[in-house]
């Protein structure tokens, strides 16, 4: 299969450190991408892309979201630049819900924890969507792939 990522780098110059929870959300999310994960350039304008698999670098650059594309020996493909605007209230969304999570973990018992982890699950799908919407046309994933790829635009929205 040569439709997928083998690596992913977050360009996260001038964002504070993160918290040990952020962190692990980082960590985790790029080894399950690097694991498993479903990416495509479809054809455009007529233009056929190399074939994977690829490489994924993301920043946020002038109030933009930036994926770049590269091919396994560090051509570059291609890159996409997305508007932030439609990200801001689901990202803030799941900040406020991960740090409710990350509280009930140390002191809630498990039906309540249970209770918040749906709802953060329910957050993930809803940035997963709109990713997946963003990108039609340009980058086809999985819904898995959107998902922990939502995961990493989430830890580059840290503020601290």
């Amino acid at each position: 299969m040569t439709d997928h990522l083998i690596d992913i780098q977050l360009d996260d110059t001038g964002l504070p450190d993160p918290t040990p929870e952020i962190e692990q959300e980082r960590r985790v999310a790029i080894f399950d991408l690097i694991e498993h994960n479903s990416f495509a350039l479809p054809a455009r304008d007529g233009q056929t892309p190399p074939p994977g698999p690829y490489k994924l670098a993301l920043s946020i650059a002038d109030r933009r979201l930036v994926l770049s594309v590269a091919t396994k020996d560090d051509a570059p493909v291609t890159a996409h630049h997305l508007s932030l605007s439609p990200f801001r209230q689901v990202v803030r969304d799941y900040f406020q819900i991960c740090e409710a999570y990350f509280d009930a973990v140390k002191h809630l018992p498990p039906s309540q924890i249970e209770a918040i982890d749906m709802g953060r699950r329910g957050i993930h799908n809803e940035g997963a969507r709109i990713l997946t919407e963003r990108l039609e046309g340009k980058i086809e994933t999985d819904h898995d792939t959107a998902r922990r790829l939502f995961t990493l635009i989430c830890v580059l929205h840290f503020k601290g």
